[in-house]
């Protein structure tokens, strides 16, 4: 009976060990998978904008800057969605108009909310050349998201 608890009880040990090397060695193999797809996919980020401070501009800015760099320009689409209060950011006199020109020359796209516009009573001849434009900025952000984009808020 000694023998036969024994003998049950390693066996039990060795499955458990068995069973716990399992979970690690699938996860590896799906980390592994994912960073071979990683290569080969291009990253899609949406970023929102919606404060009227050169200072949150200047960040989200950099941070689209820092994607572009650590996964290279052609692995990355960007696009920053502009509404509410940010989009006097996009405006002739915006304080941060030389980021926005550069960021577009580096690819990124910037889209300002036409019913932020309209509300505001602007138009296009008010904007920066620089700028898209997007019926609404929220639907936006929404539609982009469910295409599977990751969502930056600085």
């Amino acid at each position: 009976m000694k023998f036969y608890k024994s003998a049950l009880y390693s066996a039990f040990i060795a499955g458990a060990l068995l069973l716990s090397g399992l979970p690690q060695t699938s996860m590896a193999a799906g980390h592994a998978k994912h960073a071979m797809a990683s290569k080969h996919k291009k990253h899609r980020v949406v970023f929102q904008v919606s404060d009227n401070s050169p200072k949150k501009w200047n960040l989200a800015l950099n941070n689209a800057n820092n994607v572009q760099h650590a996964l290279g320009k052609k692995n990355v689409a960007i696009e920053v969605v502009v509404y509410g209060p940010g989009i006097h950011m996009l405006t002739l006199n915006s304080t941060v108009a030389n980021r926005l020109a550069k960021a577009k020359k580096a690819g990124i796209k910037v889209v300002a909310c036409e019913n932020t516009m309209h509300k505001l009573k602007l138009t296009r001849a008010d904007m920066l050349s620089t700028v898209g434009y997007v019926p609404g900025g929220v639907l936006e952000l929404m539609k982009r998201q469910q295409e599977g984009w990751s969502y930056i808020r600085p």
